[in-house]
């Protein structure tokens, strides 16, 4: 078997290789990057290691060709055309390659209504694979976890959870176990016949539910006082993210990221870690 995987320098792409890697062989695995040369934990490994570039279909074509399974990870840009025209080249690539099962990374972020400036490419993934001639799997994210770490002390320090939600609640996954669950579709043909799988934990939570959870981790007290949008924009523009951020946001208070599956337990065998252990286990380390 040939396994690919793209973007796997990244936290997500990086996650997966270590996971994939306890399930098959190194010698099966080509890894496409950006840089080689922070693969280098994983060529001493015996991965394949290729440049590659989203915005080249020839690199493309060269680190996809003949793969049983890839693993598609998307870049990271702010915003929709950027991706989706990313995501044109793949497609490409993939079908000139002859790629016999695509992994494509997605997010709960993607309904039709959503004001999240990546949405229109979320949604776009599994209506361009529908037309292409691709055997493919989408795998939709619920928020990362993983962030809520180090942003505690930022938190403590507000004494408050700031995110402009209101009354609705948020969804989430680890990169771990999206990375887990990412590798283990991999190598289990029969999960492939559902089209599309969204890993979330077994509960969403609302603000203060949520403050709760983290007063809890960080032996803190935590509220909920929200900010307004254009607040949230501003206090978190670093890279200009501000925009995009608070666009998410806009989707949450709408209920649009509470998605909550049972999909990890179908793909995994188990339910997912939940929010308070994950942070409890984190701390920990």
């Amino acid at each position: 078997m040939k396994y690919v995987i793209t973007g796997a320098t990244g936290h997500l792409g990086r996650q997966i290789t270590r996971q994939l890697a306890q399930r098959v062989a190194p010698e099966e695995m080509t890894l496409g990057v950006h840089t080689p040369s922070k693969a280098t934990e994983f060529v001493q490994r015996g991965m394949t290691v290729l440049p590659l570039d989203y915005q080249d279909v020839t690199s493309l074509v060269a680190s996809l060709r003949q793969a049983d399974v890839a693993i598609y990870v998307p870049s990271k840009s702010h915003d929709s055309f950027s991706r989706v025209s990313e995501f044109e080249n793949v497609v490409t690539a993939a079908e000139q390659a002859q790629v016999k099962h695509l992994l494509v990374m997605g997010f709960i972020a993607d309904q039709v209504n959503n004001p999240f400036d990546l949405s229109a490419f979320y949604g776009y993934v599994p209506r361009r694979l529908a037309a292409s001639t691709l055997d493919y799997t989408v795998v939709r994210n619920a928020l990362y976890a993983d962030p809520l770490v180090p942003y505690l002390p930022e938190l403590i320090a507000h004494g408050n959870v700031i995110y402009p939600m209101g009354d609705a609640s948020l969804s989430f996954i680890s990169l771990a176990e999206s990375a887990a669950a990412f590798a283990q579709l991999a190598v289990t043909p029969p999960l492939w016949h559902q089209p599309i799988y969204t890993l979330t934990q077994e509960r969403s939570y609302t603000m203060p539910a949520l403050a709760e959870v983290l007063s809890t981790a960080s032996e803190a007290k935590i509220g909920y006082a929200p900010v307004t949008l254009p607040q949230f924009a501003a206090l978190y523009n670093e890279g200009n993210e501000g925009h995009m951020l608070a666009s998410m946001y806009a989707g949450g208070a709408q209920g649009l990221l509470a998605t909550v599956s049972a999909d990890f337990r179908q793909i995994m065998g188990r339910p997912a870690q939940s929010l308070p252990d994950f942070l409890s286990a984190t701390l920990a380390k």
